[in-house]
């Protein structure tokens, strides 16, 4: 599996619907976010977007057109049906080899069957593998493309609230799921953190805490105040960063990452995260949130991305369906590799 800043082919979306449960209440501000991805990504890749149905399709399609910065030859639509948003959790998963592309088609189940129905989700990778032709691996295990995050050369972040949760895979143990993640996304080194923030509906998505941004380089989310309930387990995944070695034996360089303080809604905490970050051909998308933090989180992340434009994008409204940027962007490698 290709790291995240390698050379993408495309981007893939899922748009969100009316008929979906992510947004209670607060629907309406949500497509906007969607038209901005299209905006930002489609003058560097392609933009694969998945809808719902014909009037799904033809809502879409009318919202993109109202933009003049979206680069319409590099968005296509493809009614496969969906149930929610979060293409990074239930969307194609995808690997190279030398020059071929491959799919990796793990189960989905809605973080632990929190949110049915999923059977629409669950199925769009085998949909992708179709359209563009290239073989699909099954490995028959539950996993959601949030709770990874790998750099290119071997080595897999990942943490044990979600991978090793009963909701997911009760039957296999830490040691056969190892070895599933070995054998289909071809790591040899997998580095296990603990809980993730609070509010975070996944069990603790690692794309929520720490992130690679280098082959040897990880942001790892740290909170300030020690009266915070994220104080304590961001801590403890610091630590364990600072000791893990990649898959030569070599340390990590880890980099603190500020949160963005208590982001509210729906009576509750939400998971406002800066490391829920989208890396792309040539621009970087970080969620902010109107928070002081935001300028610090933005100048650490434009440090690592020189050579990348970094667009923070206002991420209250959208953090409200218990996720951000990251979540609902998925990557599609060219198989030209690039190191």
């Amino acid at each position: 599996m290709p790291a995240e800043w390698e050379p993408h082919e495309a981007t893939w979306l899922t748009w969100p619907h009316r008929g979906g449960v992510s947004f209670p209440g607060k629907f309406a501000p949500i497509p906007a976010y969607w038209v901005k991805m299209a905006e930002l990504l489609s003058p560097h890749e392609r933009v694969h977007i998945v809808v719902h149905d014909a009037a799904h399709e033809a809502e879409v399609r009318r919202l993109l057109a109202k933009s003049r910065r979206i680069r319409r030859d590099r968005v296509m639509l493809h009614r496969f049906g969906c149930d929610e948003c979060w293409a990074r959790d239930h969307g194609p998963v995808f690997v190279v080899r030398k020059s071929k592309i491959a799919i990796v088609d793990w189960l989905y189940n809605a973080w632990g069957r929190k949110y049915p129905s999923w059977d629409l989700d669950d199925a769009i990778p085998q949909h992708v593998a179709r359209l563009l032709g290239v073989p699909l691996f099954s490995p028959g295990m539950v996993l959601e493309g949030g709770s990874i995050d790998v750099n290119g050369r071997g080595t897999l972040l990942t943490t044990r609230s979600v991978l090793l949760n009963k909701n997911r895979n009760p039957r296999l143990t830490q040691r056969q799921i190892e070895q599933r993640l070995r054998d289909h996304l071809g790591v040899t080194r997998i580095l296990w953190l603990g809980d993730g923030i609070v509010g975070d509906d996944t069990d603790g998505h690692v794309d929520d805490i720490a992130r690679f941004v280098g082959p040897r380089t990880v942001v790892a989310c740290v909170e300030d105040d020690p009266a915070d309930p994220n104080y304590k387990p961001l801590q403890e995944n610091l630590k364990l960063l600072r000791t893990a070695r990649e898959q030569d034996g070599r340390p990590l360089r880890v980099l603190a990452l500020p949160m963005p303080g208590v982001i509210t809604g729906r009576g509750q905490r939400l998971p406002a995260s800066y490391a829920n970050f989208y890396i792309a051909n040539r621009v970087v998308l970080v969620p902010v949130f109107s928070h002081p933090n935001d300028r610090r989180a933005l100048a650490i992340l434009r440090r690592c991305f020189p050579s990348r434009r970094v667009v923070g994008i206002e991420c209250t409204d959208l953090v409200w369906g218990l996720g951000a940027l990251h979540c609902v962007t998925q990557q599609q490698p060219s198989n030209r590799r690039a190191r």
